[in-house]
């Protein structure tokens, strides 16, 4: 099993969000996102799973991580409850985390748990301010980590102004592996 982290922040900022909308909308992004996960099994947590339409995503399964016991599954066939973060060694697929903030704190905080590989999509583009109220939700904490632990590959890609760029954990030999090589393959793809 390996864990791979995607996000997609603003530049300098690390906004990843206002309450739980993202403030920008690029559709090449949303297909690169697509293309990485379709298949696997995405770890989100409860907000992030209620965002999606009708609480899925077509062909994934999904870990959703919530401290409610008794909370409800759109798909009890595809769809997992995890509040023990220690149950996620459990699973033995490549695991795709897929926000909210709180989720990638969670996992790049804790060693056992860190990402092997981040998907780092920057957003260059314009931001309306966030309205009266709304919360900015920023992944600056998790950004510190990945610079300190991870090192990022001399390969990216650029459409509609969005960089990705593949990071890998430091002194892991990852770079040689198999799942490095597939994530190059679909990003190149």
């Amino acid at each position: 099993m390996t864990i791979t982290a995607l996000w997609c922040r603003h530049i300098n900022d690390n906004i990843i969000g206002f309450d739980e909308k993202i403030p920008w909308y690029v559709p090449s992004d949303l297909k690169k996102f697509k293309k990485v996960t379709l298949g696997q099994t995405l770890i989100v947590g409860r907000k992030t799973y209620e965002s999606f339409p009708n609480r899925t995503l077509p062909n994934r399964k999904m870990i959703v991580i919530s401290r409610d016991n008794s909370y409800e599954l759109s798909d009890n066939d595809n769809h997992f409850l995890v509040s023990d973060l220690n149950k996620i060694k459990e699973f033995t697929d490549d695991l795709y985390l897929a926000g909210g903030e709180s989720i990638y704190k969670i996992f790049m905080q804790n060693p056992e748990l860190a990402p092997d590989f981040i998907l780092d999509s920057v957003y260059e583009g314009e931001l309306e301010a966030p309205q009266a109220g709304q919360n900015i939700i920023d992944i600056s904490e998790c950004i510190k980590i990945m610079q300190e632990q991870y090192v990022r590959d001399e390969f990216f890609i650029d459409v509609d102004n969005v960089k990705t760029f593949l990071w890998y954990k430091k002194d892991s030999g990852l770079k040689n592996s198999s799942k490095y090589a597939e994530l190059l393959q679909k990003l190149e793809g």
